[in-house]
């Protein structure tokens, strides 16, 4: 079955009219370049949307440096500025292409950089602190080695730094009420074991 016959007159939905616009635009084009190529013919096409935005196609074959044996010297003329009209815009396209991919490949680069620079930030403070952390293992493996060679439970002078104090809470023990203890010898259920 094929398809209906439509009336052809304007359509008013703007979307619609758009995508109607667009397909058979399209399909205008693509029977043009058919005809030029099947019927060797001569074939330009000029298409102007609702916008003003232009649309056109011409016979490629001239453009390609062939068929030109024919031409006056103003068509020659004419073929070489839209030649140089093409070129430009290929140009300013390729222009415009390559700077957007500079400016991206320089925004990668820079956070990269940043990037760098916070891992040999993050790397520095790593080193810093495992300098500080073998300074305290190295003082207490030196410490361990004196402890080692002292014979144990030494005590020098009455006081020796490197012994462990444990301390221990007792229940305090009652004092006599008279006033012949002296205040200083109080005891506050502390005491201290060397």
């Amino acid at each position: 079955m094929g398809r209906g016959k439509i009336v052809i007159r304007r359509i008013d939905n703007s979307t619609s009219r758009q995508v109607t616009f667009s397909k058979r635009r399209s399909g205008l084009l693509k029977k043009a370049k058919e005809l030029a190529v099947l019927c060797d013919a001569e074939v330009g096409v000029i298409v102007f949307s609702s916008t003003g935005k232009l649309y056109d196609h011409a016979n490629t074959r001239q453009l390609m440096g062939e068929e030109l044996s024919g031409l006056s010297i103003k068509d020659l003329e004419n073929l070489e500025n839209q030649l140089e009209k093409s070129m430009k815009g290929v140009r300013i396209k390729k222009e415009q292409i390559l700077t957007d991919e500079i400016k991206e490949m320089s925004q990668k680069g820079n956070l990269i950089y940043q990037e760098n620079l916070e891992l040999h930030k993050k790397v520095d403070l790593i080193g810093q602190e495992n300098a500080e952390l073998r300074k305290v293992y190295g003082e207490r493996n030196v410490d361990e080695a004196n402890r080692a060679s002292r014979p144990p439970y030494t005590v020098e002078n009455g006081y020796d730094l490197h012994a462990p104090i444990r301390l221990q809470l007792s229940q305090p023990q009652p004092q006599p009420h008279n006033s012949e203890a002296p205040a200083s010898s109080m005891k506050l259920g502390l005491q201290l074991q060397y």
